[in-house]
C-alpha cells in the first residue's frame, strides 16, 4: 500500500474534517497526547496535529483539522486514494491517566477532537469521567455521541445557546464543582483563551489541571525554538517537554502574544493560497 495514503476523508462540523491514514509505524507507538508532523503537498508547511486516534491492527492514525491557514488549505485540497508527502510520530509525551480515579475532561472546538481519546482512555482504565465539550453553535456540534459513549456524565455548551445549555464550559465547570464533584484532574484541550480561563477557575478551587499546549512549531525536535513558552518560570518546549503541563503553571498570555506575532503574516499566506487553489480550479 502507498506510504502515507488516506484511507478515509470525513466532513465534521464547520471547516473540520477527519483524515484516516495509512501509517502502520506510528499506529504502532501512538498513545493518546501524542502528535505528528506532516506535510501535504512536496513544498507544503509543515503541520502539528494531534493524533485523534489510532489503530495499531490496522496500521491507521485518524487525525481531525480544521481549515484555517495556508497549510490546513493545503491538506484539504487532497481526497481519499492521495498520499501525504510526510506524516512524522509519535512526537511528544503521552498524557499520563494513570492512577486518576475520577476527572473531567473539557474539551473546546476542535480541540474535542482531542480530548477524546483522553476520555476514552480514563473511561477504558476504569476512572469516572465527567466530559464537557464546548462550541459557538449547533452548527459546529461534532462528537457528542463519542463522547456520551465514554462519559459517565457529559455537558455540552454552545456559546448562542443554539444547542446544549447556553454558555461557556468553564460555566458547566465551575457549577459540577459547586455541586460537589471532587476531581483528582481536569485536562482541558482548546483554543488557548479556553485553556487559560479553566485553569484560573481552577487554580481558585485548588483542583490539578493540565492543558494540551499547541504553539507554533516547525521541526517537533526542540532544535528550533519556535514552540517554546514559560511553565513555572522557566523555558519549555511543548515538542519534546509537552504537549501536556500544568495548566495553573502555564504563561498563556507570553503564548497568546507570541502566537499574535503571526496573524498578519498567515492572513498574507491564506490569501495566497487562496489564489493559487482558485487558479488551479480554472
Amino acid at each position: 500500500m502507498q506510504q502515507y495514503k488516506i484511507l478515509e476523508k470525513t466532513a465534521l462540523s464547520g471547516n473540520a474534517s477527519r483524515m484516516v491514514i495509512h501509517a502502520p509505524l506510528v499506529a504502532r507507538k501512538a498513545k493518546a497526547g501524542q502528535f505528528i508532523i506532516l506535510r501535504a503537498k512536496e513544498h507544503s508547511e509543515r503541520i502539528p496535529l494531534t493524533i485523534h486516534d489510532q489503530d495499531p491492527e490496522v496500521g491507521t492514525v485518524s487525525i481531525v483539522y480544521q481549515v484555517v491557514g495556508a497549510g490546513t488549505m493545503e491538506l484539504d485540497t487532497l481526497n481519499q486514494g492521495e498520499s501525504l508527502h510526510d506524516f512524522v510520530g509519535p512526537l511528544g509525551s503521552a498524557t499520563q491517566t494513570e492512577g486518576i480515579k475520577k476527572a473531567c475532561v473539557v474539551g473546546g472546538g476542535v480541540g474535542c477532537a482531542i480530548a477524546f481519546p483522553v476520555a476514552r482512555q480514563l473511561h477504558d482504565q476504569g476512572s469516572v469521567v465527567h466530559s464537557i465539550i464546548g462550541f459557538r453553535s449547533r452548527d459546529l456540534v461534532f462528537m457528542e455521541e463519542d463522547f456520551a459513549r465514554v462519559s459517565d456524565l457529559l455537558k455540552v455548551m454552545t456559546d448562542d445557546g443554539t444547542y446544549g445549555s447556553h454558555g461557556l464550559v468553564t460555566d458547566a465547570l465551575e457549577a459540577l464543582i459547586k455541586e460537589g464533584h471532587q476531581y483528582d484532574e481536569v485536562i482541558a484541550i482548546g483554543p488557548l483563551v479556553m485553556m487559560k480561563y479553566v485553569s484560573l477557575l481552577t487554580k481558585k478551587y485548588g483542583v490539578k489541571t493540565v492543558v494540551s499546549m499547541n504553539p507554533i512549531m516547525v521541526d517537533g525536535t526542540g532544535m528550533c525554538g519556535g514552540c517554546r513558552l514559560t511553565v513555572g518560570g522557566q523555558v519549555k518546549f511543548a515538542c519534546v517537554d509537552g504537549p501536556d503541563f500544568d495548566g495553573h503553571e502555564v504563561d498563556f498570555d507570553e503564548v497568546i502574544s507570541r502566537n499574535r506575532i503571526y496573524e498578519e503574516f498567515e492572513k498574507r499566506e491564506r490569501e495566497e493560497a487562496c489564489h493559487l487553489l482558485a487558479q488551479g480550479d480554472q
